[in-house]
């Protein structure tokens, strides 16, 4: 799932809080497995050749940089004061996908002006979201290299996995720093994201933008939900 379109925190974060990890160990423990699920999918669409080496090198240090400076804020603000707007960007950008809006249309340049100082503030805002709260990151990704750089969403999956693994890298660092991965969970978790994200990558590639919609659109509802009960009092997740 994660590797189609983001989202697989939903699932693997309150799994690790139900097995009983403290919520910083739960959420650093998740970005310890969470990479090789990254890399293991980056390396399929690689093989399709939907990464794009320009972008890439724009988008891995300034979405590192960004996460950094992300969580550091978080250290002196309340993520939770996002929420009300997440929500609402939720929506819109499920509205968006549903309708197709975000495909290329004929007769749209391929490639816009400017594509660098796109890519570099697409990778230093959702770089810092990542690391300052951190929902729907992947699906916000997507939905702004397909809207803003006309890119076909199994390009733009592509590349916004890319993006992620560094904000998730940068999140890691962090994490485990302080401590707070537990690598005897992690390491076997790992393995078995090397498969999903390869496996769901190869999916992507081969079923295209028809799946990539569907499982966008999932993953944004279970998102929205989950903000809902969050804001409700009753949290799933930290």
């Amino acid at each position: 799932m994660d590797a189609i379109a983001g989202g697989g925190g939903l699932i693997t974060v309150p799994i690790l809080l139900v097995a009983g990890l403290p919520p910083h160990a739960a959420l650093g423990t998740n970005k310890g497995q969470s990479v090789f699920g990254s890399a293991a999918a980056i390396f399929r669409y690689r093989m399709a050749g939907l990464v794009d080496g320009k972008t890439a090198r724009i988008s891995i240090p300034v979405g590192f940089a960004g996460s950094v400076a992300g969580a550091a804020l978080a250290l002196v603000l309340r993520p939770e004061v996002l929420r009300p707007v997440v929500l609402v960007l939720l929506v819109i950008v499920a509205a968006l996908i549903a309708s197709g809006r975000l495909r290329p249309r004929e007769g749209e340049p391929s490639t816009p002006a400017h594509v660098g100082a796109i890519v570099a503030a697409i990778a230093l805002v959702f770089g810092a979201y990542d690391g300052f709260f951190g929902p729907g990151v992947g699906t916000f990704i997507i939905a702004a290299f397909a809207g803003l750089l006309h890119r076909p969403l199994a390009r733009a999956t592509a590349d916004a996995k890319v993006l992620n693994f560094a904000s998730n890298f940068a999140a890691l660092v962090m994490f485990a720093s302080r401590g707070a991965v537990l690598w005897a969970v992690a390491l076997p978790m790992a393995a078995t994201q090397i498969l999903g994200g390869f496996f769901g990558a190869h999916l992507a590639v081969r079923r295209g933008e028809g799946l990539i919609r569907a499982v966008v659109l999932v993953v944004v509802a279970a998102l929205a939900l989950w903000l809902l009960k969050d804001m409700s009092g009753a949290r799933w997740m930290p």
